[in-house]
């Protein structure tokens, strides 16, 4: 189910009584350690926060964004997840990194994010729908974004208006990839 339609509401009810983790790929969690605004997601969703070690490996090619992982990992709002040689995530892993004829392989961040939300019946994190958009609809995944994110934030008052605007040029400035030029037009688009 692709969450960018609910209402704030809706998104509130969800958001308190979410149970399952959320396997974050590395552009929707870069998005809010780039402009350090990650407390974001663990007021929204306290020990729920997942990054396959996939994930993680791709963040630590940043060294910043990789201390920010590890001090999350630290204060215990984070977790790293390992795919488990032999096991049904490992072979959906694999599935979905090996190219196929239509359709291009994802990177292992993705892949693996995906296959553990498949397996463990979590939600996935990624802003990446190009490439993607066709296995969130093909294994019904529960998906968000960061646009999504920041709305949630702003229905259950964490965030301001003003203030998601501010956060949402900071992270196109670090060419992070969000539906629409501000804030304000992504909630227009999207009431």
């Amino acid at each position: 189910m692709h969450l960018g339609k609910i209402l704030c509401s809706e998104l509130y009810l969800r958001g308190s009584t979410l149970t399952d983790p959320i396997y974050f790929d590395t552009d929707c969690l870069s998005s809010f350690l780039w402009i350090k605004r990650e407390h974001i997601l663990y007021e929204l969703y306290p020990g729920k926060l997942v990054v396959p070690y996939e994930t993680y490996s791709e963040l630590s090619k940043v060294r910043h964004l990789q201390v920010q992982t590890d001090n999350l990992i630290i204060q215990q709002k984070l977790k790293i997840e390992h795919i488990q040689v032999a096991s049904q995530t490992f072979e959906l892993f694999l599935r979905l990194t090996t190219p196929k004829k239509g359709l291009a392989a994802i990177g292992n961040g993705e892949a693996a994010c995906i296959a553990l939300a498949v397996i463990k019946h979590g939600f996935f994190a990624s802003n990446n729908m190009r490439d993607i958009a066709h296995y969130v609809e093909l294994y019904n995944l529960s998906h968000l974004t960061t646009a999504i994110i920041l709305k949630e934030a702003l229905c259950r008052s964490i965030i301001t208006e003003a203030e998601g605007n501010l956060m949402w040029v900071s992270m196109l400035q670090r060419r992070r990839k969000l539906p629409n030029d501000t804030f304000s037009d992504y909630l227009r688009a999207h009431g």
